[in-house]
């Protein structure tokens, strides 16, 4: 499988020079992603809602991909302010209480003082959307007890 570049439509992908994900064989790989809504290019005061619109942000990444956040396996919280973590639980809590990723949470600067938390994932394409390299479908559960 080819790798494939996915874009949000964001300007700081083509002025940084990065995708929002990059997909290569069965994996994907999202950038680091904030809670700005792309469509007004704007972001919110609150935590809570950057992280609820980081998670909009990067649920549209991944279904272009083939994917969706139950396919997540790695996840990484990154947060200038550790005291804004807690706030953030719910909706970690609302987006990830199934599927429970191996997660971390670093504290570091963000590119802009309005950003209050990125998130960076990776996943896996889901059974039904692998491929072998000659196109054919693979059905890794079938025949499993």
């Amino acid at each position: 499988m080819a790798r494939r570049l996915i874009s949000s439509g964001s300007p700081f992908e083509r002025e940084i020079g990065y995708s929002r994900a990059v997909v290569d064989g069965d994996w994907i790989f999202v950038a680091g992603t904030t809670g700005y809504d792309y469509a007004t290019m704007t972001i919110s005061d609150d935590v809570a809602e950057q992280c609820a619109q980081t998670f909009r942000n990067i649920e549209k990444a991944l279904a272009e991909a083939g994917a969706s956040l139950a396919d997540v396996v790695r996840v990484t919280y990154i947060l200038p302010d550790r005291d804004d973590w807690p706030a953030c639980w719910p909706v970690t809590r609302q987006y990830f209480e199934n599927v429970r990723p191996a997660s971390t949470m670093l504290m570091a600067g963000l590119q802009d003082p309005a950003m209050k938390i990125e998130i960076e994932v990776t996943a896996r394409l889901p059974h039904r959307a692998r491929r072998h390299s000659h196109g054919d479908d693979i059905d890794e559960g079938a025949g499993a007890p």
